[in-house]
């Protein structure tokens, strides 16, 4: 049983809409970060910082793969269950509430229709990233020697990223990912910028 401040502290995470979202995700099946950025449309930057904190509440955890990337499962879900009790006795009778249940009918139907409109266009977006990830990878294999390489790029592709951001979306060792930021370094295809790295030159276009 939760007390009441670990029930605040939980009501505090589920108020972002955004840790919902990873979260009814997450339900379907694990997912690694860029694939979380990908389909919800938030920045790997985002992404990351929403699951470490539900990780810290142990909401979530985490497998690694053969590449060494973080697959991120539900490890407690969560029931919310509101009850709501009326104060007054009695309320007065609204003779308009037909009408205003047509209304309410509606507006949620228009809501639905523009969901649904959102989900196929999501759905499009998500086959052209998947699409161009595909070519990144094809031609990537014909420029760079090393599969670290290309995750590198595609990661960098999404937004500039710190090394931290770097190993936790890439799932690279620092000893690969040094090494690999030092050769896209060398061929022009990133640079450094303080603590991040970004595509530059014609790359960055």
């Amino acid at each position: 049983m939760l007390d009441h401040v670990e029930v605040a502290r939980i009501l505090d995470i589920l108020g972002n809409r955004n840790r919902r979202r990873i979260i009814e995700l997450l339900r379907q099946k694990p997912c690694f970060v860029t694939e979380i950025s990908d389909r919800l449309v938030l920045s790997p930057k985002a992404v990351i910082e929403h699951l470490q904190l539900m990780e810290r509440e142990e909401i979530l955890s985490f497998r690694l793969d053969e590449r060494r990337r973080k697959y991120y499962y539900i490890t407690n879900d969560i029931t919310v269950m509101v009850n709501l009790r009326r104060m007054e006795e009695s309320l007065p009778v609204n003779t308009d509430r037909n009408i205003q249940l047509r209304r309410s009918l509606a507006k949620l139907r228009k809501l639905v229709d523009a969901r649904e409109e959102l989900t196929e266009r999501q759905r499009s977006l998500e086959n052209d990233i998947d699409i161009q990830i595909r070519e990144i990878v094809q031609h990537g294999r014909e420029l760079m020697s090393e599969e670290a390489e290309i995750d590198l790029v595609i990661a960098l592709a999404h937004c500039d990223l710190s090394s931290d951001e770097l190993s936790e979306l890439t799932g690279l060792g620092r000893q690969n990912m040094a090494s690999g930021l030092a050769r896209l370094q060398e061929k022009h295809i990133i640079k450094q910028d303080g603590k991040t790295y970004r595509l530059c030159g014609i790359h960055a276009e």
